[in-house]
């Protein structure tokens, strides 16, 4: 059997160069005898070695209520149920689950009132994309929720967060929707990437069919004014639809919000 000679036929180094301006995959790294150059193993140790920093490394509150600016001042710390980061680690669960300390201090804040949106910034699995994305981010939706006229809780800084956290900050601050700007699983490629889950009516126990997200949002991924765009879009549809998810009618939605 012959095999085909357009299979054959070796890529050329342009054309290397083209697939690699295209991804921050690792292809065509080279070789070196049995291994990979030493310029490739190098930087394979340290997107390692960020991606476990990422990982590890403690949210920094204060920092990030100077980076909200007037917004961070009044922001509410609050805690999961995990003690530290190990015990994150190993307990998801713990981390979906909202402390009992914390949730007198979420009443308090609201008294008998409600809001429209609650915005919640949580360090999730990586505390680096909630350093350099998170306050920007805020920042714009922040502005956008106050040209739509909808009424804003103070933002909540949430420790040992997972996702689901953001069911019962919602339901403490009476809020009818929730945006959980949340550090992503990090990669070798980007360790500094944010999320965004946004859940109308969140309450505890609310399933992840219910929560709409936008997500690698970085430099180098989506810019902060698009995702925000985005993220404004999705309340915009949740609060006339009353519903979010997969159950959200999303069809308008990328000519609604637009680029920018």
């Amino acid at each position: 059997m012959t095999s085909d000679p357009e299979d054959a036929r070796a890529v050329s180094p342009t054309r290397l160069d083209e697939l690699r301006d295209r991804t921050e995959a690792r292809i065509s790294l080279g070789a070196v005898g049995s291994g990979i150059p030493t310029r490739a193993a190098l930087r394979f140790n340290l997107d390692h070695a960020r991606a476990r920093e990422a990982v590890w490394t403690g949210m920094d509150a204060a920092a990030l209520r100077t980076a909200l600016g007037p917004a961070g001042e009044s922001a509410i710390e609050v805690y999961s149920e995990a003690s530290d980061r190990a015990e994150y680690l190993r307990r998801p669960d713990l981390g979906r689950t909202l402390s009992q300390g914390s949730r007198n201090a979420l009443g308090a804040a609201v008294g008998t009132g409600g809001f429209d949106i609650a915005f919640v910034v949580a360090d999730g699995l990586s505390a680096t994309a909630v350093a350099l994305n998170a306050a920007p981010l805020a920042k714009v939706l922040g502005d956008k929720a106050s040209a739509a006229g909808w009424t804003v809780a103070p933002v909540v800084i949430a420790h040992q967060a997972r996702v689901a956290l953001g069911d019962w900050i919602c339901a403490e601050l009476k809020a009818r929707c929730v945006v959980v700007l949340v550090g992503e699983r990090p990669g070798l490629s980007a360790a500094d990437s944010l999320g965004a889950y946004v859940t109308f009516d969140a309450r505890p126990g609310t399933p992840d069919s219910a929560r709409n997200c936008v997500s690698n949002i970085r430099s180098g991924g989506l810019p902060v004014d698009a995702a925000a765009a985005q993220i404004t879009g999705l309340i915009t549809l949740m609060m006339a639809q009353k519903i979010s998810g997969v159950r959200l009618k999303r069809q308008d939605l990328l000519s609604e919000a637009g680029p920018g």
